[in-house]
Parts: C-alpha cells; sequence; structure tokens
C-alpha cells in the first residue's frame, strides 16, 4: 500500500523572498524578479505569494478555486471595514462572481472592439493638440505635458462629458486610485473627498442623459435591457466611475512607460516611425515589457496545490503578471523591447478570465494612436534626465519624465 505524500503549506516551504526595497524602481524589481525565479517560481512579497511563472499567473487569473477577494487588495493592508472599503466592495471588481457576470454580460456590447473604434479619431485629435506646442522646441516633460492630459477628454467624449472638465477628472481620478493601491490607509481622506465628488458629478450626468439621450456611453448603458434585466441607477453610476478611473489614471501612466522605454530603445522608436502598421504589435510588446500594473491579487476558495506547494484556503495569491510577461520559459529574450516579435503569447497585463479588463479594446486603441503620432512628430526621441517612477505597489509609472527630440512642426 502506497500513500502520497501530502504536500507543504507554502508557508512552511523554503522559497526565496523579494525584496523590492520602497518599490520606486521597477529595474531593480525585474532584477529581483529575475533572481527569485531561477530558485522557484514562487517567491513571498510583501503581501503574500507571488507567481512569477507564466502557465501559473495565468491559471489562477482563469481558474475559479481563485477568486477576485472582497475589497480587492483591501484586506491584505488589514482594512475590512469602513468607507473605503464599503464604496470598492460596490463595484464592478468587487462584486461576487454571480453579481460579476450578470453586469458584465449586460454591459458587454457597449466595450466592443468595433465600439473602442468609434475613438479614434478623438485619440488622434487630442494626442496631436498636445503634441503642437512641444513639437516646436524640441523637448518638454512628457508626463506634465502630454501624458496627465490625454486620456481625460477622450473620456469624457466617451462618457458624454464637456471636455473643459478634464482637470476635475484627472483629480478625482488620480486620488480615487489609491483605492487599489497599497497605502489606502494614509490616503483615506482625499480618496474619500474625489469619491464623493465624483459620484455628485455622475449623478448630474446621468439624470441629464435619461431625459435626452444621445451618442455616448451612458446613454448605451441606459439603453441596455436584457431578458427584462436592466442596470440599477446604481449600478450605472459605478460602472461609470470606474471606467473613468481605470481608463485614465492606467493609460496616462502607460502611456508615460511605453515612452520611457522607447527612449530607452531608439531603434525601435524609429521603426515604429517608419512602420505606423506596427502601432497595435507596439502597445502589446510595451505593455509586456514596461506595464504599470505588476500584480493581480486572488484569493484560494479552497485548498490548492501549485508548483509542489499546498496554497490553503483563505489565502491571498499575487498573480505577478509583470513577472509572467519576462518569463523566459516563454519569450525570448525577455528583457528586450522588439515590436516585431513574432506571435508571442498573449501578455497578461490586462488580466484574465471574469476579470479581464473590460476596457481592455479602448485602451489599446488609445495607445496606439498616442504612439503613432507620437513617434512620427518626435523623431530621435531620448530622456535628458532622470525619471523616478511611482511605486510599484499601486498604479505606476514615471511621475516625471524629460525628453527631447528633432523639432517638427507637423
Amino acid at each position: 500500500m502506497t500513500t502520497t505524500a501530502q504536500p507543504k503549506s507554502i508557508f512552511e516551504s523554503d522559497l526565496p523572498a523579494l525584496d523590492y526595497g520602497d518599490g520606486l524602481d521597477p529595474e531593480r524589481a525585474h532584477r529581483v524578479i529575475r533572481e527569485a525565479r531561477k530558485q522557484a517560481p514562487i517567491a513571498f512579497g510583501p503581501y503574500g505569494p507571488e507567481l512569477l511563472d507564466y502557465d501559473m499567473a495565468r491559471m489562477i487569473l482563469r481558474d475559479n478555486r481563485f477568486a477576485m477577494p472582497k475589497g480587492v487588495s483591501l484586506a491584505a493592508q488589514g482594512i475590512t471595514s469602513g468607507p473605503v472599503w464599503d464604496r470598492v466592495g460596490r463595484l464592478l471588481i468587487g462584486l461576487g462572481d454571480a453579481e460579476h457576470q450578470r453586469l458584465r454580460r449586460l454591459v458587454a456590447r457597449a466595450f466592443t472592439p468595433r465600439a473602442a473604434d468609434r475613438m479614434r479619431a478623438a485619440c488622434v485629435e487630442v494626442i496631436d493638440t498636445l503634441v503642437d506646442p512641444v513639437a516646436e522646441v524640441g523637448h518638454c516633460d512628457f508626463v506634465a505635458d502630454v501624458a496627465t492630459h490625454y486620456p481625460i477628454p477622450i473620456i469624457c467624449e466617451l462618457l458624454g462629458a464637456p471636455r473643459d472638465d478634464w482637470q476635475l477628472f484627472s483629480r478625482w481620478a488620480a486620488n480615487i486610485s489609491k483605492a487599489f493601491g497599497g497605502n489606502v490607509a494614509e490616503n483615506e481622506a482625499a480618496i474619500l473627498e474625489s469619491w464623493t465628488a465624483l459620484d455628485a458629478y455622475l449623478e448630474r450626468l446621468i439624470e441629464s442623459r435619461r431625459n435626452s439621450l444621445g451618442d455616448d456611453l451612458i446613454s448605451d448603458l441606459l439603453r441596455i435591457e436584457s431578458d427584462d434585466d436592466r442596470l440599477s441607477h446604481d449600478e450605472l453610476r459605478n460602472l461609470a466611475l470606474i471606467l473613468l478611473n481605470a481608463g485614465t489614471d492606467t493609460t496616462r501612466n502607460q502611456l508615460a512607460a511605453a515612452v520611457h522605454a522607447f527612449a530607452d530603445h531608439p531603434d525601435q522608436w524609429a521603426l515604429l516611425a517608419g512602420r505606423p502598421d506596427l502601432a497595435h504589435a507596439a502597445v502589446e510588446e510595451v505593455i509586456r515589457h514596461s506595464p504599470v500594473i505588476f500584480n493581480a491579487i486572488r484569493q484560494a476558495t479552497e485548498d490548492v496545490e501549485l508548483g509542489g506547494v499546498l496554497i490553503p484556503a483563505g489565502t491571498y495569491v499575487m498573480a505577478n503578471t509583470a513577472a509572467a510577461n519576462r518569463d523566459p520559459a516563454r519569450y525570448e529574450e525577455p528583457e528586450r523591447l522588439d515590436i516585431t516579435r513574432n506571435d508571442p503569447p498573449a501578455t497578461l497585463t490586462f488580466g484574465g478570465g471574469m476579470h479581464y479588463c473590460l476596457g481592455a479594446h479602448l485602451a489599446r486603441v488609445e495607445l496606439a494612436e498616442a504612439l503613432t503620432v507620437l513617434s512620427r512628430r518626435m523623431p530621435n526621441l531620448r530622456r535628458t534626465g532622470p525619471s523616478p517612477w511611482k511605486s510599484l505597489f499601486e498604479i505606476s509609472g514615471p511621475t516625471t519624465l524629460p525628453i527631447a527630440f528633432d523639432a517638427c512642426l507637423a
């Protein structure tokens, strides 16, 4: 008679630790990940086990034995009640599986590739307008002068809000994003102030659309009915809020990260300028190589054996998508930025499974159109000074990006 040995609990296993320091240096993070991966496909980060292997990370993003925890990342920080907890719990990403699936089914038609394609002209118009004043002088702080302002007029147009309100949206989005970072307690006041203000704004916007439907997302969501089901008022407001937040802070940081990466790879920038047909491949490559979101949190709903260790039910686990996107078992020369990669595996930056990013199509369109214009209008791109990043424990990206390029009027 033979028995199968029970695998050790992950908490009793001799797995490497990930020392990210202050979390402000993405290159250090990638070095730490590379060294840890040589020892094991799982390592311990500051908030629990992190899966560094592409196949493991992809699996837990799709496996129903790993669920999005209530409150998303709040519980991992010891926050299980209070006003931020309550608000995050009402958003699409914080709902239980059945309710989450219901809402996604209802709104799926509003987030198709065709719907995103309707925004291409707006993307080109906005990025050209932002580039015009700096193209003549041949230098700028790309974060302050371009990236910060780029996605919000587009989202305003998508929602049917006046573009003139972009500064309000910009401040609100930056603060609300902190509810999904690693320092919620210290940012609680700013989060709640902006969330309350945005809720009030969206209430007014929704009410105006009820009286006069238009060609915008709010109107599309108001029109949605399926099998006698429809969005409640609160569901509609919360969907608009999460789209605005995810579609602004993430996109502007990812655009700055992309330009940062291309400034360090001038051959790829020149290639994109000469081959605008590579724009969509360039987006996939840059969100693989230089993502502004490193981890997706999940919670084991039952005991799961993974990578030779036992992950007990209730354990918070991080799918380290930034590590997975540079897994040498799946990507040839993963540290290299190469916009001509031949049929690479799908990046995990937008997540996977039922929580795959609803706005992924729009984000790809925004980034592709911006990079096409920028590579043409900012030739010979180079960095001219330090470019520190925000913490990788939240939505990251450069805080400043001084660049120079050959002055070009058109």
